[in-house]
């Protein structure tokens, strides 16, 4: 987009930006309705307050005088009144009334349920509910000349006065008994509870919120993006040196970190490519003396001796080569195939198995997998061939999960030394115990093992069973799908 920021730094402000826009308004709205419920606990503290003002009032009073003081009291919504009968017959206990009640029993001393009833009700039924208050003023106040007519009721000046300042939220009526048996009722508006989740706000909260959820998910996807493209090329470029380069298309600090990730690609290429043809050379410059060596032990009278020479020179031949085999696995001309590893494995088992050997394979008939069949195949054969050398029998294990894809060959030999189990792995390193020219080998068949399934980006690892004997782990991935 043209008017998009262009650099993560911006892109990364404009997201931090919509998300405190969003959490501003959100706390705004809890604030609001924090806001309304503080009022209305206020509104009904005010309201149960008044009323156990006029109520103390009018009860120090002597009887006779109790009925005008209680209209004195009336006015714009609130109402007051001395009836012989409740006008309330049982209370509801509802909100808001139950809230007013518990406030009013504390400040009456609770007088109890018998003698104080709470009622509210919805704004339909104000006028029914106002027409004896609205009769008994008529009694104290001055009548004035009829004002109107409403639903069939002549409207006065108390009618009016008594209708002034109510509120659309309902009525609440309280009747209170006095010692005498007398009731003290009271007509008052119920404490409003304002609403901010009316229809109109709420369709509006929610398209604006899943426009700015859409908006947020696109830019986040799009500011990650060539973070996944990165770590996707870091694993492939981890399996195959050869994997082509990154494009370099993309907000400014995404193309240099291309073109670093090139450069540094090509680099590690060139340094491998000089290593390997390095070590080539040497080999054959290598060869040809030893066997120049080799041809003049033949002249050697000594039998011993000779038999000595030839052995050592033959070790070294062995090591050149085993040298050169390793540092040309990380420029292996072995193409990635989707092969069955499940039947490699099983392959490898049941060869040991023809010569002889004690072993067993355990796990699903097929798996599939990306990977080089050749490589693989050394890497099982070295890890069954030692199980069986130093263990007595190899027992392998495949599991299969969504990620990753384990195989566990356990032999029942010795075990190593645990300071020794990351130390197996050093080129040319041999546990001091198998130091023996009888088993072969020069110390780099667990070194090709690890570089190989490194180039496959999983994982090999030892471990010592706790019954006894030594346990091999190969984790690879899952090729995605």
């Amino acid at each position: 987009m043209r008017f998009f920021p262009q650099t993560l730094v911006l892109r990364t402000t404009f997201i931090l930006l919509a998300g405190l826009l969003v959490s501003n308004f959100v706390g705004l709205l809890i604030y609001n309705q924090e806001r309304n419920l503080v009022l209305n606990n206020v509104a009904g503290q005010d309201i149960a307050e008044r009323i156990a003002a006029v109520t103390r009032t009018v009860s120090g009073l002597p009887k006779s005088e109790r009925g005008a003081v209680a209209c004195s009291q009336s006015g714009t919504g609130f109402a007051a009144m001395l009836t012989s009968e409740p006008l309330v017959q049982a209370s509801d206990r509802s909100s808001p009334s139950k809230q007013v009640f518990g406030i009013l029993s504390d400040l009456l001393n609770n007088p109890g349920p018998d003698k104080l009833r709470l009622l509210s009700t919805s704004s339909n039924e104000e006028l029914a509910i106002m027409r004896p208050f609205s009769d008994t003023l008529q009694s104290c106040t001055i009548p004035l000349e009829a004002m109107g007519n409403m639903g069939g009721m002549t409207m006065n000046m108390s009618m009016v006065r008594l209708m002034q300042g109510w509120s659309n939220n309902g009525l609440l009526q309280v009747s209170l008994k006095l010692d005498d048996g007398e009731w003290l009722n009271f007509l008052t508006s119920t404490p409003e509870n304002t609403q901010i989740w009316n229809p109109r706000f709420v369709l509006a909260f929610v398209v604006m919120a899943i426009i700015v959820t859409l908006l947020s998910v696109w830019a986040v996807r799009r500011s990650i993006a060539p973070l996944d493209i990165f770590a996707k090329a870091s694993e492939q470029l981890g399996r195959d040196m050869r994997a082509p380069s990154l494009s370099v298309d993309g907000p400014p600090e995404v193309s240099r970190a291309a073109r670093a990730f090139n450069n540094m690609q090509k680099r590690l290429q060139k340094l491998i490519g000089d290593r390997t043809q390095m070590l080539a050379a040497i080999s054959h410059d290598l060869r040809t003396p030893v066997t120049r060596l080799r041809l003049r032990a033949e002249f050697v009278s000594d039998d011993e001796q000779r038999q000595k020479m030839l052995a050592d020179l033959a070790q070294m031949e062995g090591m050149i080569s085993a040298t050169l085999s390793f540092a040309r696995l990380d420029s292996s001309d072995e193409e990635l195939k989707c092969l069955d590893l499940a039947g490699l494995v099983q392959s490898v088992c049941d060869d040991g198995a023809e010569l002889g050997h004690q072993v067993t394979y355990e796990g699903p008939l097929r798996v599939s997998f990306l990977g080089r069949p050749l490589a693989l195949r050394r890497v099982f054969d070295n890890l069954v061939d030692n199980a069986v050398k130093y263990g007595k029998e190899a027992s392998v294990l495949l599991v299969e999960s969504k990620e990753n894809i384990v195989i566990t060959i356990r032999d029942k030999g010795p075990g190593i030394p645990d300071a020794e189990v990351e130390r197996v792995f050093d080129p040319f390193y041999r546990v001091e115990s198998s130091r023996n020219r009888e088993t072969g080998g020069v110390g780099l068949g667990l070194a090709v093992v690890r570089s190989i399934i490194r180039g496959h980006g999983g994982e090999v690892t030892l471990s010592n069973c706790k019954k006894g004997g030594l346990c091999a782990k190969v984790t690879l991935p899952k090729p995605e799908k």
